[in-house]
C-alpha cells in the first residue's frame, strides 16, 4: 500500500486556478500509475485525468484543455493544475493509484488505493 495524502483545495471564483498535490509515501515512481477523481455531493465518484510511469495521460472529456495531470517522481508527489474553474467542477477532489506501470483508467474499479480527498468549491 501506498498511503496518499491530498493538498491544495479551497474555494475560489468561476474562472480561477488551483492546483492539488498528491504526495505518496514510498518509491513508487516506477511501479505505479496515479489518477485524480472527484465526487461532488449526491453524484457518483467520477474519473478526472490520470497519467502511467510513461508519463502517458488521460482526461475526463469535461476537463480537457482546461486541467493538467503531472508528477514529481523525485518528490514521489502527483499534481493537477486547474484551470478555468466552473461551479460543476466542485467536488471532493480524491487521488488514486495502482500498482501497474502503465494505466490511465478513469473506471473507479480499476483503482485500488485512495487518498482521504481535498474538496474544491467553485463559486458563481
Amino acid at each position: 500500500q501506498v498511503p496518499l495524502v491530498e493538498s491544495g483545495g479551497g474555494s475560489v471564483q468561476a474562472g480561477g486556478s488551483l492546483r492539488l498535490s498528491c504526495a505518496a509515501s514510498g518509491n513508487r515512481a516506477s511501479r505505479y500509475s496515479m489518477a485524480w477523481f472527484r465526487q461532488a455531493v449526491g453524484k457518483e465518484r467520477e474519473g478526472v485525468a490520470a497519467i502511467d510511469s510513461d508519463r502517458r495521460t488521460r482526461y475526463a472529456d469535461s476537463v480537457k484543455g482546461r486541467f493538467t495531470i503531472s508528477q514529481d517522481n523525485a518528490k514521489n508527489t502527483l499534481y493537477l493544475q486547474m484551470g478555468s474553474l466552473k461551479p460543476e467542477d466542485t467536488a471532493m477532489y480524491i487521488c488514486a493509484a495502482a500498482p501497474r506501470r502503465y494505466w490511465t483508467s478513469l473506471r473507479v474499479n480499476d483503482w485500488n488505493i485512495w487518498g482521504q480527498g481535498t474538496q474544491v468549491t467553485v463559486s458563481s
